[in-house]
């Protein structure tokens, strides 16, 4: 009873269950933490080509190119449990109709970006140059709200639309809408509201005005304006 071996599972036993008590009242403290999150976001500028999206693409389809400016203050979702921050900007639009009901909205991602708190630097994916400076402007901080401040002017998009049928041209209702993903250290992912949770507000804003995708652009359109 007193052996070796049951002292090492008692103390084992007991390890495990402090370790995950002190784990679950970290993840638990973030609901004291108040969230506040907001964001606008509006496109600038937005093309419809006729061409290959993409260097491995076999064939030629429509694809939208949509330039957007963002101001977003995403500084209450960073507390000293955040990990990092995953923001992303998607393209949104209604479906066609399809028998007596709607298919879902169509989603596709056109930015993105990961914002690491000042303890999870060491796993950014930048250069060294990039990531000293990173370092050197967090120094002595275990917790730095102004990296959730973003402010993006005409920001070219990291990803463009395509649509399975090739055709994208003259769609209508198209939006921008504003997302986010919190990655603790310790707890639960937790993805953008749409309704509010406690002291976790849902993000106000967000979502841009409704636009149209403008018909194909043509290179001899192009060229005559050139000329």
């Amino acid at each position: 009873m007193y052996n070796t071996l049951t002292r090492i599972q008692n103390v084992f036993g007991f390890f495990t269950t402090v370790a995950f008590v002190v784990a679950a009242l970290i993840a638990a403290s973030d609901f004291t933490a108040p969230r506040t999150p907001s964001a606008t976001v509006k496109a600038t500028n937005v093309q419809v080509v006729r061409g290959r999206p993409h260097y491995y693409s076999t064939k030629k389809e429509e694809y939208a190119i949509i330039k957007f400016s963002l101001d977003a203050d995403l500084s209450s979702l960073f507390t000293w449990n955040t990990k990092q921050l995953f923001v992303y900007v998607t393209a949104e639009w209604p479906g066609p109709p399809a028998g007596d009901s709607m298919n879902q909205t169509n989603k596709a991602v056109i930015w993105d970006s990961i914002i690491t708190s000042p303890s999870a630097d060491h796993l950014s994916n930048l250069g060294p140059a990039t990531l000293k400076k990173l370092r050197r402007a967090a120094a002595g901080k275990s917790v730095d709200p102004s990296r959730g401040r973003l402010s993006l002017k005409n920001q070219k998009p990291k990803y463009q639309i395509t649509h399975p049928t090739g055709r994208i041209a003259e769609t209508d209702d198209v939006t921008l809408r504003v997302n986010y993903n919190v990655q603790p250290w310790v707890g639960v992912l937790a993805w953008n509201q749409d309704r509010d949770l406690g002291l976790w507000k849902k993000l106000a804003g967000g979502v841009s005005a409704a636009f149209e995708l403008p018909a194909v652009k043509k290179k001899d359109e192009a060229k005559t304006r050139k000329a």
